[in-house]
């Protein structure tokens, strides 16, 4: 790679993964978690992923995607979904009854909450002017059907891109602000 591109891939990654990470701390703050605001997607500008975020800059779609596309894999996903609970792929184990096939294990609550922000935030940065309130869920409809996502998480996160869709960012995430709230009184916050 010329050096005049590795800079301005580099300068360019680390404005659109910031950008992401600021309007999920945005959202995960308005739905009283914190933490996960604070620390979501850190790995991000680790060597391993930033690396691959400068390689296969675009600014419009995830340099992880055009990894895989150019090499077959990402070392930079694979990386990625390891290490943050918020992603689906995390939560992916063995079948017990058949070991030959993974399948999603459900996910706690608060990190479909947490996905359910990222998904907002990174069609907000990919699609710009672009997105309306149903961009997240027409995103998400290439992935239904896959064994990949607990049954219980799929229509939790449905739930929320559905509203998200129909009633607004506004209402989905007062919506997600009592529901978290609610199941942390409960000891339901699974």
């Amino acid at each position: 790679m010329e050096k005049e591109n590795f800079w301005k891939n580099a300068v360019g990654h680390f404005k659109t993964i910031t950008k992401h990470k600021l309007l999920v701390m945005r959202y995960c703050f308005a739905i009283g978690l914190y933490k996960q605001g604070l620390l979501h997607d850190l790995s991000k500008y680790s060597f391993t992923e930033f690396r691959t975020g400068i390689r296969y800059y675009r600014g419009y779609k995830s340099p992880n995607g055009v990894e895989r596309i150019k090499t077959g894999t990402s070392e930079a996903w694979l990386h990625h979904k390891g290490r943050n609970k918020h992603h689906f792929e995390y939560w992916c184990d063995y079948d017990l009854e058949n070991v030959h096939r993974m399948i999603g294990c459900r996910m706690p609550y608060r990190y479909v909450a947490e996905m359910f922000c990222d998904r907002i935030a990174a069609s907000k940065n990919y699609q710009g002017e672009k997105y309306t309130d149903a961009s997240p869920y027409i995103y998400y409809e290439k992935m239904i059907g896959t064994p990949l996502i607990h049954e219980k998480t799929r229509e939790e996160l449905e739930f929320l891109l559905r509203l998200l869709r129909d009633k607004g960012e506004e209402e989905a995430l007062s919506y997600l602000r009592k529901e978290i709230k609610r199941r942390r009184k409960e000891k339901d916050f699974f």
